[in-house]
């Protein structure tokens, strides 16, 4: 199915169902996605195994870009509500991301100084205690566990070897619930964790990290497997229900 890749390492503003205006901060190559995830729901498609390695932009390209485009939108008087590190694949693989982000915060400073910075992660970076540090001076870390049940994460995020749901909810709690959980659900003959046992050992974790805010969206856009469906808002609002009144501040995206 039709997927796309970002070409730029600074994109848009674009509106963004979860953050606003964003302007977005792409640190993988615009070549192929690179990802410690390949999600059966990615827009980004699906890793290419085996492919020819494209190189990651370099820390000076990053910071050209970062102070040329930031210049030219505030210039043009473009308003923007968020600073997105999203991109082709996982934002903190980059190896500068800890200076990238020190990098985006003085430039949000000088050019958009209302505007959040975000950062869309999938949390398997979390054992380096560099990306930790860069993620919690951040205005919205937005970590991702989509299944609490190690099984379907492996099904639904065909995750590198040796990650571990366990582990990962291990590596938020150092959070201390200061973070945004963002969590993807899904139908279809492929995968479906909005069953009782998979939203059950979603609950769980969630009432363990106590995030404070959740993000609960389903597809939106072509998926490179076939099989995967939207979930409706509707439902989106019932599986959070039992969340939204013990007091968690659920976002729903449909």
């Amino acid at each position: 199915m039709a997927t796309f890749l970002w070409n730029d390492i600074v994109f848009g503003p674009i509106i963004s169902r979860r953050v606003g205006r964003s302007l977005g901060v792409n640190l993988l190559p615009t070549e192929a996605k690179v990802c410690t995830f390949d999600c059966v729901y990615c827009e980004c498609g699906g890793l290419k195994r085996g492919a020819k390695a494209h190189p990651l932009p370099t820390l000076e390209q990053v910071c050209s870009a970062i102070e040329g485009r930031f210049a030219a939108i505030a210039a043009e008087g473009r308003g923007v509500d968020s600073i997105s590190f999203t991109g082709n694949g996982e934002p903190t693989l980059h190896p500068d991301f800890p200076a990238i982000i020190d990098i985006t915060l003085a430039a949000r400073g000088r050019y958009f100084p209302t505007a959040v910075v975000s950062v869309f992660s999938n949390a398997t970076r979390l054992d380096r205690p560099e990306v930790v540090a860069a993620l919690k001076k951040v205005d919205n870390p937005i970590l991702k566990i989509d299944c609490a049940l190690e099984n379907m994460a492996a099904v639904m995020n065909r995750p590198a070897p040796g990650y571990s749901v366990e582990r990962t909810v291990q590596l938020m709690e150092a959070f201390g619930g200061n973070f945004v959980l963002q969590t993807m659900l899904v139908r279809g003959s492929v995968i479906d964790n909005t069953t009782p046992e998979a939203l059950e050992a979603w609950y769980a974790a969630v009432r363990r990290l106590r995030p404070r805010e959740i993000m609960l969206y389903s597809v939106s856009r072509d998926t490179p497997v076939a099989g995967i469906e939207k979930v409706a808002a509707s439902d989106l609002a019932a599986a959070a229900a039992p969340l939204v009144a013990e007091g968690f501040n659920v976002q729903i995206n449909a």
